[in-house]
């Protein structure tokens, strides 16, 4: 996870501090098979590197063409969704609010509580896959700084095209 991050000396100083915990999902196990719905839950812990809110490694799917949602459990955050052609967007979590994420978009959530987990459910579409790499490579357009006391998203200077 370090290398998500836009500051890389405050994630490698973090880290050689201490290996924090950002996140963790529980995947339910469903056959990733057309016609089933894949679900389970993702905790985003509060935190931040450097001004930089703690959020999930995020990614596509393999089946570009399909959707997901979520649903906020507890805590406050945002998912922000990005798609190939450059159209972004932040939702907002709140307990109870659900995210649907348009088939095309990659993916990830943000937590910006400093004190509370943010815990979301998610389902999906069994055969959808995952693509992390890509996002590895390129990164999110976006990044969730801590501004002034409050969230604000801002160009990645580490995106790549």
């Amino acid at each position: 996870m370090a290398d998500m991050y836009a500051d890389q000396e405050a994630a490698t100083t973090q880290l050689a501090n201490e290996d924090v915990l950002v996140y963790e999902f529980f995947d339910m196990g469903v056959p990733s098979t057309n016609g089933d719905v894949a679900y389970g839950t993702s905790i985003t812990y509060p935190g931040k590197v450097g001004d930089e809110y703690h959020m999930t490694k995020g990614h596509f799917h393999e089946v570009l063409d399909t959707a997901e949602i979520y649903y906020c459990l507890s805590g406050r955050g945002y998912m922000l969704m990005e798609n190939p052609e450059g159209d972004w967007q932040a939702a907002e979590f709140t307990p109870g609010q659900a995210v649907y994420v348009p088939r095309r978009y990659a993916h990830r959530s943000i937590n910006v509580s400093d004190t509370e987990p943010l815990v979301t459910f998610f389902a999906f579409p069994g055969h959808a896959g995952h693509d992390y790499g890509t996002i590895e490579t390129k990164g999110f357009r976006k990044l969730c700084v801590e501004r002034d006391g409050k969230p604000e998203f801002i160009d990645n200077p580490r995106w790549q095209a």
